[in-house]
């Protein structure tokens, strides 16, 4: 049985003047407001959302 990884993200930077589909991405992650951190399960789709919007977020922790 393989041990789930967890990332933490938080919103650094405002989304105000960006693309509409990068709000739609940090809507959809739960990133409304800044600073405001989520963890997800270590996923292909939750890491193509971070990339997306990599210069708006930070991921703070990468645990297993």
């Amino acid at each position: 049985m393989s041990e789930e990884t967890f990332v933490t993200v938080a919103l650094r930077k405002s989304p105000i003047g960006y693309n509409k589909n990068q709000k739609l991405t940090l809507k959809t992650m739960g990133l409304t407001r800044m600073n405001k951190t989520r963890t997800f399960k270590d996923t292909p789709n939750i890491r193509g959302m971070i990339r997306k919007v990599s210069h708006l977020v930070e991921v703070i922790e990468e645990a297993g």
